[in-house]
């Protein structure tokens, strides 16, 4: 699989969904119209949907019987002026019904269905915003803390891909990946661009209701314990080990990593080194602003919720243990109840899911809620056995109930 998130199970679906759509169907004009009636049937219009990067609200598609041209979508701009496009040339959120069935129109055209705009949002990529209608201000509202900033959060409103600028006090108490409840004060627009003031009444986390698309498990064969080192012959098999091993063979997986701003062609200069650089130079506020920009175009970005938490971590361990858990709650979405498989460190789109676990653990230790730091390091051990970072040391001093030092980071 690649890192924009596509995989043979995908494609292998959309198959099957243009099979079944273009089944009755003896030539490319009767299956246009397929695909125009199960279009018809299964998008909702008007939907949110971008065309070049532009936000548009697609307003319809057709069939004309022009075959070259294909199937049309009649979208209108945000100043309200029309225009018609290729239906293959929208952009729906990738979450929706919609957009599955765009891919499969491309897919049988013989596009790519999965085009790198659809699944891995760019810094700065305009979004459709909320407008006037989309808020009722007589009662509190949910809104999705995408970005915070000293006196403003970037924030999406729950339920839609439409996006506000909150201004209210206690903006510090706001993380990334959190939903804000805000009893509304005012809404008003500035140089094209919504606002909405009020106060906050609670925040909390609630990941499975955000509406984020899991992060694709790439197959990557088996793990089988046979093939570690489990210390040198002769030597005593630690506790931790013994379950792991005696459970045999197991599949092993690498973890979709999202990373908006990543230059593809200079690997080394990406906006989570940039963040890291800035730190280490005494720019806090610079390396924060390049974390929060990541979490705007995307907050799947794991990555950026792990250096979040490191920030914070010496300075305010409350507030960087709900970055982790953000980042942790987030990646736990592709791997569901029950999961039996292997996430090993050498696979290093894993680390972001890794370094987020690790965070959380150590914070959960450092304030003391010790019976959850062992659950999280014993999961650790678990999905990935090798400990490239080190539980296997800490755990047992959790198990003891040790309070945690300056020397167990």
């Amino acid at each position: 699989m690649s890192r924009t998130g596509r995989d043979d199970r995908s494609l292998a679906e959309l198959d099957q969904l243009v099979k079944a759509i273009t089944a009755g169907a003896s030539n490319d004009d009767e299956a246009h119209r397929a695909f125009r009636e199960a279009f018809k049937d299964n998008v909702v219009v008007p939907c949110d949907g971008f065309v070049i990067g532009e936000p548009v609200s697609v307003i319809g598609f057709d069939y004309e019987g022009n075959e070259r041209r294909g199937l049309t979508a009649r979208c209108r701009r945000e100043d309200g002026s029309g225009y018609v496009v290729a239906a293959a040339d929208v952009v729906l959120p990738q979450r929706s019904g919609g957009a599955r069935h765009v891919a499969a129109y491309r897919r049988w055209l013989g596009l790519d269905p999965f085009p790198p705009e659809t699944t891995v949002p760019a810094l700065g990529r305009r979004k459709h915003k909320v407008t006037a209608a989309d808020l009722d201000l007589t009662r509190p509202l949910e809104l999705v803390a995408l970005s915070v900033k000293k006196n403003a959060a970037h924030c999406r409103l729950l339920g839609s891909d439409r996006v506000v600028t909150l201004r209210a006090s206690r903006l510090w108490e706001v993380i990334p990946g959190e939903i804000v409840v805000v009893k509304p004060r005012k809404q008003w627009s500035y140089a094209g661009h919504p606002y909405l003031s009020g106060e906050i009444e609670t925040t909390r986390l609630d990941v499975p209701i955000l509406g984020l698309v899991p992060l694709r498990l790439a197959d990557r064969g088996i793990w089988d314990p046979e093939e570690e080192y489990w210390g040198e012959e002769g030597e005593p098999i630690e506790e931790w080990a013994k379950p792991i091993i005696a459970r045999g063979p197991r599949p092993e997986y690498e973890m979709e990593q999202v990373l908006p701003g990543e230059d593809k062609d200079d690997p080394s200069d990406d906006p989570i080194t940039k963040s890291i650089d800035l730190k280490n130079a005494g720019d806090f506020v610079g390396a924060d602003k390049i974390l929060m920009e990541i979490c705007k175009a995307d907050l799947r970005c794991l990555d950026a919720h792990a250096h979040l938490g490191n920030f914070a971590f010496d300075r305010i361990p409350e507030e960087a243990i709900r970055h982790y858990e953000v980042g942790l709650r987030i990646g736990e979405l592709s791997l569901g109840d029950g999961f039996e498989g292997v996430l090993p460190w050498g696979l290093i789109d894993n680390r972001p899911f890794l370094r987020c676990m690790q965070g959380f653990g150590l914070c959960l230790w450092r304030v003391g809620r010790f019976e959850e730091a062992e659950r999280i390091f014993g999961k650790m051990l678990w999905i990935n056995p090798s400990d490239n970072q080190g539980v296997r040391g800490l755990i047992g001093d959790v198990r003891a109930r040790k309070a945690w030092t300056e020397d167990e980071r």
